[in-house]
């Protein structure tokens, strides 16, 4: 394994492995936006094509370990290439879909082709190719990037919807994901684990992993990551355009453009999405000098006490914003580390089929965030009772990595 390593940081594989997930982070973040002129031409509801982003990020979850598998089996290149397709047939069919029944059931390959084109496989080539010096570095690098889609990706389809059809944009982002394997030489040969872990059978690993009280812990702690990150995004907007005072004429954010709550509200989910970019890459360095567990277990911790500190202070524009500046370092700094306990515990050979199960956690919790907080606020009119929801499993998660093993499993890991 040792010999398809680099020794430096900032190889082809990391530079590609970037642009891919950049790309298909952009289009999976840009989906908001098309809510609003898809119920304006059909006349949906908006808890249907709400409920078809989720069935996308539920499909994502369950997608991550059958890809991860694939790329173990055939090769990480086949896998993205089948992700691409999967990802441009699924924008291509809700072009023309017409029926909010046809439009969530296409949202299953949307999200099986983020899982092809996702964290799942390109970290985990990502961290075969880096050197054991570098690798958590790196994972928080290839992380940061799917930040940078984010921020991207949203401004792009606004100023496509401005001159073209919805259906228009879907094609191009079609033809966007498909470009993207343009990059896939930078990726060389396919990394693979060294040959002790090779005569290791896929099953058998999986079982020995799965029998491991330590892998269970990783799984459950990654829930609350997901169910907090897709609650906010989905809901923060509407959650601060009604709790929020109105911005001052003389403040400062009014002096930006922003004039409004609920401006501010989407300004708040763009500003969590740049801060995030610096939290991951933070995240991933610092994982390279301190345990994983206990970095997790701290940023689970800062996550409860921010959600806590911001539901129980008046909420105004300026709280808003530090909120956005806290949750945004923290947001997807789980990733890195999380990635990087995996590779670390039990080896790279299954690497993306592992982190894959745990990253189905992460998703269920995004289903769970989603569709709830939907179901609490026509029920009680409000968000409050999803956010002490949320402020609870993150609880859950700082603890649960406590007692974790951070230390290779002695029938996995080798590398």
């Amino acid at each position: 394994m040792k010999g398809n390593q680099s020794e430096g940081l900032l190889t082809p594989i990391l530079i590609a492995g970037c642009l891919i997930v950049m790309v298909s982070f952009a289009i999976r973040s840009s989906f908001g936006l098309f809510q609003i002129p898809i119920a304006d031409q059909f006349g949906w509801l908006r808890s249907e094509f709400s409920m078809a982003i989720a069935i996308q990020n539920l499909a994502w979850g369950i997608g991550q370990p059958i890809f991860g598998a694939i790329a173990e089996k055939f090769g990480d290149k086949k896998a993205i290439i089948l992700g691409s397709l999967v990802y441009a047939l699924g924008l291509v069919l809700s072009s023309i879909a017409t029926s909010p029944l046809v439009h969530q059931t296409l949202e299953l390959l949307v999200g099986f082709g983020i899982a092809g084109t996702g964290f799942g496989v390109i970290l985990a080539v990502v961290g075969r190719s880096a050197s054991d010096r570098n690798r958590s570095l790196a994972l928080g690098i290839a992380t940061a990037a799917g930040s940078a889609g984010q921020i991207v990706g949203p401004p792009v389809a606004d100023l496509l919807l401005r001159i073209m059809p919805w259906s228009n944009v879907f094609i191009i982002f079609a033809g966007s994901i498909i470009a993207v394997l343009l990059v896939l030489p930078m990726l060389g040969k396919d990394q693979t684990g060294n040959r002790e872990e090779l005569r290791e059978s896929m099953g058998e690993s999986l079982l020995l992993a799965i029998k491991d009280p330590t892998y269970s812990m990783i799984f459950l702690g990654f829930f609350s990551c997901g169910f907090q990150l897709a609650f906010i995004t989905a809901h923060f907007p509407a959650f601060v355009a009604e709790m929020c005072s109105t911005i001052p004429g003389n403040s400062v954010i009014r002096s930006v453009g922003i004039t409004s709550t609920t401006a501010l509200g989407a300004a708040s989910i763009a500003l969590i999405g740049f801060t995030n970019i610096f939290g991951t890459i933070a995240a991933g360095a610092l994982g390279h000098y301190f345990p994983k567990k206990y970095l997790l277990a701290g940023i689970y911790t800062l996550r409860t006490l921010a959600a806590a500190a911001f539901i129980l202070t008046p909420i105004t524009p300026a709280t808003v914003i530090l909120f956005s500046l806290v949750m945004g370092g923290l947001w997807l700094a789980t990733v890195p580390l999380t990635s990087g306990l995996i590779a670390h515990i039990y080896g790279l050979r299954y690497m993306g089929t592992l982190y894959g199960i745990v990253f189905f956690s992460h998703q269920l919790g995004s289903f769970l965030g989603v569709w709830l907080g939907g179901v609490m606020y026509d029920l009680y009119h409000s968000y409050s009772v999803v956010w002490w929801v949320g402020i609870g499993v993150s609880g859950f998660s700082a603890i649960i990595h406590l007692p974790v093993r951070e230390s290779p499993h002695k029938a996995l890991s080798a590398t």
